[in-house]
């Protein structure tokens, strides 16, 4: 009888066990060809709910048990926790099953390993700073608010007096609406109250411009948390505002060359537009093209879809004061491009047939054996144009097909699903420019960058004058937001970051590619096409990007969550010229196309560097890269255009390298090349005086 006792209590004991652990089904989905769609769902049994789902996937929720978007072929994981503290974690893959997911899949991990060379922080990793976002009052908004309503709200009463403790939920003030009606405005967060309205005042007024465009203006009070708290991730994990290595590398090196050249960017500045205006230039100096068609050539290769969406994504993310940053790192830039422009030009070679082989590869490669430095210069000059001829490929080529493509089919429908043809097109397009080389490129870029760049500004200029009598509110939110901003834009540092990053990213100063082109350029004198170069960064950064920022902040859209960056700056025009949304489209293609034209030509000459300087190479290298053009245009790379996009900004460890390796020559140059100009010693052109009749 014992026997028959122990055996059903042993029996009971194992169910009530096997009651209390955790049994998990799970159902992976892979719906269709395309990347990045793969779903996985989990089903638990067992324990006691209710359960929590910690996601390696950072935007699936920790309510969830179904994690979509997710990139097919790499691992995810999920810690399951019950009521009681009982969990388990469980690692799945979404098997790749088209080639598209197969790439997709097998560069993700690439993007993630250097991302982390160039995204990580040392700041953080030395102990510096704590990079994890931390919000010290919790601000309380009108309920449901949103930057596009058309509605006036004012601070009926006030429930709870300021200075109180309230709880999260409890019912503070109740807020009246013009269009009818009232609202109870409740707390979001347990701690002390603090008014930002008085009572019946307006809080926020549609029809008030200083209130559409003042960061935060919905606000009508802030809840001082006990201790600060940490912002999450959907799934968990604190939100960091890193500060990456390629800003600071890139931050660094043009700080110091502003310095070293004595503000180059500043006192130089007239002197680089008298140049750019063809005042200097000798048509019997070495070279294939102008002072004017090398800086269109380069400008044409950093202006591009980063002064559209990017900057959007930069205010989105910074608020309004990202823009004031972006416009220090601009002119910071300007002096990076000095320096590379100038040792482009003193170190190139000049072949019997006119073709001109310049750039980082040279200088690099000829600059440091000069100063004994031999093996070193050719380890860099190789990694440069690996790097290089990569980054042609994808960020200056597929990359730009890419968003050419789907900027386009947003605006013109029956251009949906047609991205192959539309990448033959493009292709052969951009055949027909670069087959005829750098003199044919420069043609062609002299006149797209000046139209282009001109119908941009024009509308930029059109919609902020629409909008000018909101220039105050406008500036104030500039400058408050870039050194007092909201604790939710990650407080000083992360607004610095993001405009920083912004134009480090925008204008590629430092990262040698335009010194590529400007090597190119008729002159007998280095430092006059460094002077060209300066401008650079000034047209793309300090002007088209700032543009787009201001107009982002004159029209309130700055404020305006969830949509794309492209799709941001789009809006932000259309509000004033409705029509503009088409023109911006072609705009981005125009952009895309100048891009690939000028990115053909540093990659060629990267490509040729590694693999000989024959016509033959030549011709292949072009050949590879009109196939690429209709790949990007036609194909969703995802992890693949990011990674190759990633090489751009690779480019910039060997060049500043040897920038600062070599800035002593560079500096001596430059005291030689002012002696010259102050002494009349240059060439320059004669005006012709009109005899009178």
């Amino acid at each position: 009888m014992r026997k028959q006792f122990l055996s059903i209590f042993l029996m009971l004991s194992s169910i009530a066990l096997f009651a209390q652990e955790l049994s998990v089904k799970e159902t992976l989905t892979n719906p269709s060809k395309q990347i990045n769609d793969g779903q996985i769902t989990v089903d638990v049994s067992g324990g006691k709910a209710p359960y929590t789902y910690k996601w390696s996937n950072q935007e699936t929720p920790l309510k969830s048990n179904v994690s979509t978007g997710l990139t097919e072929g790499i691992d995810y994981s999920v810690t399951i926790t019950d009521a009681e503290n009982r969990s388990v974690t469980k690692t799945y893959h979404i098997e790749s099953e088209s080639i598209t997911e197969i790439f997709n899949g097998i560069m993700t991990p690439a993007v993630a390993g250097l991302g982390s060379v160039l995204f990580w922080d040392p700041f953080a990793a030395t102990g510096v700073y704590d990079p994890v976002v931390y919000a010290d009052v919790k601000l309380i908004s009108i309920p449901d608010w949103s930057a596009d309503v058309n509605d006036k709200f004012t601070l009926k009463q006030w429930l709870k007096p300021e200075g109180s403790h309230v709880e999260k939920g409890e019912t503070i003030a109740i807020v009246s609406k013009a269009s009818g009606g009232e609202v109870e405005v409740k707390a979001a967060a347990a701690g002390e109250l603090k008014y930002r309205v008085k009572e019946g005042g307006v809080i926020y007024n549609s029809n008030n411009k200083e209130h559409v465009i003042e960061q935060g203006a919905h606000y009508l009070a802030e809840i001082k948390y006990d201790e600060p708290i940490a912002l999450l991730h959907p799934n968990g994990d604190p939100q960091t505002k890193n500060i990456p290595f390629i800003v600071v590398w890139l931050l660094l090196g043009a700080t110091f060359f502003t310095i070293r050249m004595g503000f180059i960017n500043i006192r130089g500045f007239k002197h680089s537009l008298e140049l750019a205006k063809g005042k200097y230039d000798d048509p019997n100096a070495p070279g294939q093209v102008t002072h004017f068609q090398a800086l269109a050539t380069a400008v044409s290769g950093t202006v591009g879809l980063g002064n559209i969406a990017g900057v959007a994504v930069a205010v989105s993310l910074g608020g309004a004061g990202a823009t004031m940053w972006m416009i220090v790192a601009g002119l910071l830039g300007m002096s990076s491009k000095f320096v590379e422009c100038t040792l482009g030009v003193k170190y190139r070679n000049i072949l019997p047939d006119g073709r001109v082989f310049g750039g980082p590869m040279n200088y690099l490669r000829y600059g440091l054996e000069k100063r004994n430095l031999k093996g070193l210069g050719k380890v860099l000059a190789v990694v440069f144009a690996i790097l290089a001829v990569g980054a042609s490929f994808g960020g200056g080529n597929m990359f730009q097909a890419n968003q050419a493509f789907e900027q386009l089919s947003g605006q013109f429908p029956t251009l949906a699903g047609h991205g192959f043809w539309f990448g033959v097109i493009t292709a052969i397009l951009v055949g027909a420019v670069i087959l005829g080389g750098i003199s044919s490129i420069a043609k062609v870029t002299e006149k797209i960058v000046p139209f282009m760049a001109g119908i941009y500004v024009l509308a930029a200029l059109i919609v902020i004058g629409v909008n000018f009598q909101n220039i105050g509110a406008a500036f104030s939110a500039i400058i408050d937001g870039a050194f007092s901003p909201s604790a939710l834009k990650g407080g000083v540092i992360g607004v610095l970051i993001v405009g920083f990053q912004r134009a480090a990213f925008s204008n590629e100063a430092g990262v040698g590619s335009a010194a590529i082109a400007h090597s190119a350029a008729k002159t007998n004198h280095p430092p006059s096409e460094g002077f060209v170069a300066l401008l650079e960064p000034f047209i793309d950064t300090v002007v088209v990007c700032t543009l787009t920022a201001l107009v982002l902040v004159f029209t309130g859209m700055h404020e305006v969550e969830g949509v794309g960056g492209a799709q941001l700056t789009s809006d932000a025009f259309g509000s004033v010229i409705g029509w503009f949304p088409y023109v911006l489209a072609v705009a981005v293609f125009l952009f895309a196309f100048s891009t690939m034209i000028s990115w053909s030509y540093y990659g060629m000459r990267a490509w040729t560097f590694l693999f000989g300087k024959s016509r033959r190479t030549e011709v292949v290298y072009k050949l590879v890269f009109m196939f690429f053009v209709v790949v990007g245009a036609s194909v969703s790379l995802g992890a693949v255009l990011t990674f190759s996009d990633m090489m751009i900004l690779s480019m910039s460890f060997p060049n500043i390298i040897g920038l600062y390796i070599m800035s002593k020559e560079v500096k001596i140059d430059l005291n030689e090349y002012l002696r010259k100009l102050k002494a009349g010693e240059l060439f320059k052109k004669q005006k012709v005086e009109k005899k009178s009749a």
